[in-house]
């Protein structure tokens, strides 16, 4: 059995047999010290992982001078076990900012709303993904600003940009559309 120092050596040379003896070895404390922090086996077994994986690719950096392996494997964990307590706090405050908001409230449709809704869709089709992915959740899911920003992951400036630049290429469809509309209707009220 090779000590830690030689295994070092071996890893840092690229030897995927020594990431092997590394997981082996150390594994079990890596899982341990990772279920410790996060309290979920499921979790603790993805951080082991991802441990073992940024081991591997920083491999270059394991110092022996500076630690164990052991103590390197470890560090490594515990980041990234706090990364992943991290993301989950931010998933959770956003699923809180969309459960906080109250159901909307459900109207009757009418044959008129059923066609001016099937309208909408068809120009929000046409808009660019972000502005019309925008526009749904303000409209369709009757989010605010912060709430669209918090769902998408996109500043609250660009959120604001992607409403009124889509509003606006919406208004410019209407208004040729229901100008071209009237025109229809007026050339079809003379010809009777």
């Amino acid at each position: 059995m090779s000590s830690d120092d030689e295994l070092a050596g071996r890893l840092r040379a690229g030897d995927q047999a020594a990431l092997r003896v590394a997981y082996e070895r150390h594994g079990a404390a890596v899982l341990y010290l990772a279920q410790r922090l996060l309290g979920n086996r499921a979790d603790a077994e993805d951080v082991t992982q991802v441990t073992f994986v940024a081991a591997w690719n920083g491999r270059d950096s394991f110092d022996p001078q500076r630690g164990t392996m052991l103590g390197w494997l470890l560090g490594i964990a515990r980041r990234k076990a706090v990364d992943r307590l991290r993301s989950a706090a931010r998933d959770e405050k956003k699923a809180e900012t969309v459960r906080a908001q109250p159901a909307p409230v459900q109207a009757v449709e009418t044959p008129e709303r059923i066609v001016d809704r099937l309208v909408v869709a068809d120009e929000l089709d046409r808009l660019p993904a972000e502005q019309r992915r925008t526009l749904e959740l303000a409209f369709f899911d009757d989010l605010t600003h912060p709430q669209i920003a918090a769902v998408t992951g996109l500043p609250l400036g660009t959120v604001k940009s992607h409403i009124r630049r889509g509003m606006a290429n919406l208004r410019r469809r209407w208004e040729v559309d229901g100008a071209a509309l009237g025109s229809r209707s007026a050339d079809s009220s003379r010809a009777l």
